[in-house]
């Protein structure tokens, strides 16, 4: 299914998002400009984090804030994705206390992308599905 007009700067960030997943797995690939040490990827975290993921995530807030309360199956999704966002933060903000950042970072990216896959590949299709007349007053302060 084609994404809808105001899901496409969501799913934009989401492959940004993905690209910091594979840089920050244990058996990353090196990458031309990314540095593979351990001090170097967790600044290229937190700076992806406040740059990226604080006003994504508000976003996606905003979204689901919107579709909240007109389809029970898309409710509990949504009640899912907001507990991970929470995961996810607290495993970010617990990353440089970490004895072995190197499996934290690891563990934060494997779940980063399994997130974004649920939203992509669930969320987002059951949204388009059932709530065309939702995202159809939605709109980005970008936008």
């Amino acid at each position: 299914m084609q994404r809808h007009p105001v899901l496409i700067p969501l799913s934009q960030e989401h492959q940004r998002l993905l690209f910091v997943c594979r840089y920050l797995k244990n058996d990353a690939a090196a990458y031309e400009g990314f540095p593979l040490e351990t001090n170097a990827k967790l600044a290229y975290i937190v700076k992806v984090f406040q740059e990226v993921m604080v006003p994504h995530i508000q976003k996606e807030e905003y979204l689901f804030e919107m579709c909240t309360g007109h389809h029970p199956e898309i409710d509990q999704l949504i009640q899912e994705l907001i507990r991970e966002h929470q995961q996810i933060s607290r495993m970010y903000s617990a990353l440089a206390e970490n004895n072995d950042m190197i499996a934290a970072m690891d563990l934060l990216a494997r779940s980063l992308e399994e997130h974004i896959r649920k939203e992509e590949r669930v969320l987002f299709e059951k949204i388009q599905a059932e709530l065309p007349e939702i995202l159809e007053r939605i709109k980005w302060a970008s936008a």
